[in-house]
């Protein structure tokens, strides 16, 4: 434990109640966030909170039940609206004179869900879900279930009930399994499929391969010649297609940054693994796109000792070239739409440029190219978005680069 100099926090410019917004995915977008009686509803708040991080209004519904495990004082102070949970002259469950973007019921308990497949609109939750279907189905809003029960509720009726609704265009996100349940799923999740799945979702139905981290060479055994690069761009890259609608498939290399949960990612752990990883995704699944952000090893051993090299001796070792995973991507997938990247340093920025256009000239769609001395005013990196036959666009910042580059 840090021992604390007792010393007052730093004076902040947010007030009490505000959040600092991290993104903008929800912004203008009013959310209605359902809470059952499950004890994972104690979890709400917080998510309140995340999801007016990305722009969101929220207003809370919740059933009596459910108020047995959150207060209502909890989720007043960090949603700063009233909790609908009881029904009144307003009519909030019809939300005609202010009407919601997304409908997310999390938790959603095996009650709740049989309830609004049978048409049961009897408390303020299954009756505002009961509106939303009819939103849903006039294309005016989205509806996002979150199920969370024990194992043994999980029978033929719930499953009957679940293919219904996503049947009737509702998008369940998937729990977490574990000991035996259907448990909420992180908040990030959460957060990242309602944005998912409110339109427009430009990406939606493309399935895109990204790619990042390093990819080591070994020397022996245990040693390796690796990159000091983690991923990090190749992630936010993968986050952000995520919020397009796109089925993102992420090979990150081993000892990158970890990725969202939401992110179905394949960790490789050598050069070879890599190359043959991104072809076995290219070719079982119809890919539109692939984002090739990996630091690939350019430079691999001749020989591989055998075993555990000797410490404290001399070695000499003779490196050779490896070969260019992407050109042999694009002669055996000449129609994917292929996005590289090239780093270097000690170049002028004409210079960059001219290395990005022979990239071009070499099969690749898109060139996203950045010096290592090149830096935004706080430190981001800066990186440039070069295509055939139009402006090269500057990018600051991994969000940023996400964000124009998948536009």
């Amino acid at each position: 434990m840090m021992e604390w100099d007792l010393n007052p926090p730093p004076p902040s410019e947010l007030k009490d109640h505000d959040v600092r917004e991290r993104g903008y995915h929800l912004k203008g977008k009013r959310i209605a966030l359902l809470l059952t009686g499950s004890i994972a509803a104690y979890r709400a708040p917080d998510l309140v909170r995340e999801l007016r991080r990305e722009g969101a209004e929220v207003v809370v519904f919740i059933t009596k039940e459910g108020l047995r495990y959150v207060s209502k004082d909890a989720l007043e102070w960090t949603s700063l609206n009233r909790v609908i949970d009881e029904f009144t002259a307003e009519a909030e469950h019809l939300s005609d004179s202010a009407p919601f973007d997304a409908y997310l019921l999390a938790p959603a308990t095996y009650n709740v869900i049989n309830k609004v497949v049978h048409g049961i609109a009897d408390c303020v939750v299954s009756s505002t879900l009961a509106s939303a279907l009819g939103k849903l189905e006039q294309n005016q809003s989205t509806i996002l279930i979150a199920p969370a029960m024990h194992g043994n509720l999980h029978n033929r009726i719930l499953s009957e009930s679940l293919k219904k609704l996503r049947s009737m265009g509702v998008a369940l996100i998937p729990p977490r399994q574990e000991n035996g349940k259907n448990n909420l799923p992180s908040i990030e999740t959460l957060v990242a499929d309602t944005i998912r799945g409110i339109p427009p979702a430009p990406l939606k139905g493309l399935d895109v391969l990204i790619t990042g981290g390093s990819t080591p060479v070994y020397l022996d055994h245990i040693r390796c010649i690796t990159t000091r690069f983690t991923g990090a761009l190749s992630i936010e890259i993968a986050k952000e297609a995520h919020f397009q609608g796109a089925n993102v498939h992420l090979v990150l290399g081993a000892g990158s940054h970890s990725s969202p949960d939401y992110v179905k990612t394949r960790v490789v752990e050598t050069y070879d693994d890599y190359g043959e990883t991104i072809k076995q995704v290219i070719q079982t699944h119809p890919i539109s796109a692939g984002i090739f952000s990996a630091a690939v090893a350019d430079y691999r051993p001749e020989f591989i000792f055998h075993g555990k090299m000797p410490s404290g001796q001399p070695q000499t070792l003779k490196l050779n070239p490896t070969e260019k995973i992407t050109q042999q991507v694009s002669e055996l997938f000449p129609k994917l739409f292929m996005v590289t990247f090239k780093y270097e340093e000690q170049v002028t920025h004409n210079q960059l440029m001219e290395i990005a256009q022979s990239y071009l000239k070499k099969g690749s769609s898109l060139v996203v190219a950045n010096r290592g001395e090149e830096k935004g005013t706080e430190g981001e990196q800066v990186a440039w978005l070069v295509a055939r036959n139009s402006p090269v666009e500057k990018m600051v910042g991994k969000p940023q680069i996400a964000q124009i580059l998948l536009k």
